[in-house]
């Protein structure tokens, strides 16, 4: 049994999602017995969050629902510098236009995540452009550059494992960590935040940040990061056959979402069912104890869990029946996703290399030609023959085609 008295630190020590915190017994107790304002940044260097995010979202959740507020801290000045944090090289830089654009997709994120009402409780979605944005440079030098040393920041390793690379890192990301702990202690100012959370990479920062509002304020401040989340193989999380899994429904669909979970490796299960679903703790590890086939009742599970936070419970389950009949009745649902032709594009025929990356199964003409070539191509459930087969309109079952891409991902061509 943990010995921690606070709901919330109980909760995230119990479900795996503590790498390090600045002062575990303090924060405990001040969790227990009042209300913790707390914030996670994330800048806007994408039009939506991938679930390489999802960790950090899933804390700010469960800080609120043990009684905590959460303060979402939108980017939009320090995205104009560039985090360098495990980084090998600089951000590209975006246009003000575009870091808009994608603050809108982000906040959306949110939504389906986080309760944004006026109550005790109520998540606060925040800019750091608003004050950012208006900072004098030299009284921001005055200010606040005496308490932070060259010696000392070169020890952090957003900075010490680029320069160990040898790798450029320029004055302007340099100015990050400066940046992000100022945000802290005015988010301490105008919401009385005292603590940030972030991925173990963000360790440095967020401790810079304590310091900072301990010399400029005298606040006594937190901080507490999660692991960085890999598979068991290595894998980045957030990443699949193909692209990136984002959180936008438009941009990655429930189905593809859903699959993306249902193919977890076996090692990951308990640990994902942990940070990215509710079930109670004991659910999880009576989960996570399954072997051979009943473990892939676990992971539909997890699949259909996890979806239904992001895409919605009715999404979800539509996206396990489409699953269940794709595999386990070998029928072309429609619920798979896919792409229409009209019939002129169609003409006489298209070659099956060019359909499999029209449908998204493939990157490119050459990635889908070597996945014909080896023999993990289907059309209708039949292997594709060749790499230059042509497909005509014959093909078609009531002008629907089923690709499948190994035994995992298929698509559907509709002929319009």
């Amino acid at each position: 049994m943990s010995s921690f008295k606070s709901d919330f630190m109980n909760a995230v020590h119990e479900r795996g999602y503590v790498h390090q915190c600045t002062d575990d017994a303090g924060l405990d107790a001040f969790a227990d017995g009042k209300r913790v304002v707390a914030y996670i940044g994330f800048d806007c260097t994408a039009p939506s969050l991938h679930v390489g995010s999802l960790v950090q979202i899933m804390m700010l959740r469960l800080l609120q629902k043990t009684g905590h507020r959460p303060i979402v801290l939108l980017g939009g000045g320090t995205t104009k510098v560039g985090d360098p944090s495990g980084k090998d090289e600089s951000r590209g830089i975006l246009t003000y236009e575009r870091i808009e654009e994608n603050k809108r997709g982000i906040r959306r994120a949110f939504e389906k995540y986080l309760s944004f009402d006026d109550g005790p409780t109520g998540a606060i979605m925040a800019d750091n452009a608003e004050w950012l944005d208006e900072l004098n440079y030299i009284s921001l030098l005055r200010d606040y550059g005496p308490h932070f040393t060259i010696n000392r920041m070169l020890t952090f390793d957003s900075v010490r494992l680029r320069l160990e690379r040898e790798q450029p890192l320029t004055f302007l990301e340099f100015n990050y960590m400066i940046l992000q702990a100022y945000d802290f202690v005015e988010l301490a100012r105008r919401h009385d935040c005292v603590m940030q959370m972030g991925g173990s990479d963000q360790w440095g920062n967020i401790v810079n940040g304590i310091e900072l509002g301990r010399r400029v304020g005298g606040l006594s401040l937190y901080g507490l990061t999660s692991p960085l989340i890999t598979t068991s193989s290595g894998a980045k999380m957030g990443k699949s056959a193909d692209g990136a899994v984002w959180l936008d429904a438009e941009m990655v669909g429930a189905y593809e979402f859903w699959q993306y979970w249902r193919n977890a490796e076996d090692a990951d299960v308990g640990r994902f069912l942990g940070l990215f679903t509710e079930l109670p703790m004991d659910e999880v590890n009576r989960l996570a104890a399954l072997e051979g086939a009943e473990l892939n009742d676990a992971k539909k599970i997890l699949a259909t869990e996890v979806t239904a936070l992001c895409h919605g419970a009715e999404a979800a389950r539509e996206a396990e029946e489409t699953s269940r009949r794709t595999f386990e009745e070998g029928a072309a649902d429609e619920g798979l996703p896919g792409i229409e032709i009209s019939e002129a594009d169609f003409g006489g025929g298209l070659q099956a290399f060019e359909l499999f990356r029209r449908a998204g199964l493939a990157n490119s003409n050459g990635e889908a030609r070597r996945l014909i070539k080896g023999g993990g191509a289907r059309i209708n459930g039949r292997p594709v023959a060749s790499e230059t087969e042509t497909v005509e309109a014959s093909a078609f079952s009531g002008r629907t085609l089923k690709l499948s891409a190994g035994k995992k991902r298929h698509a559907l061509v509709k002929l319009v």
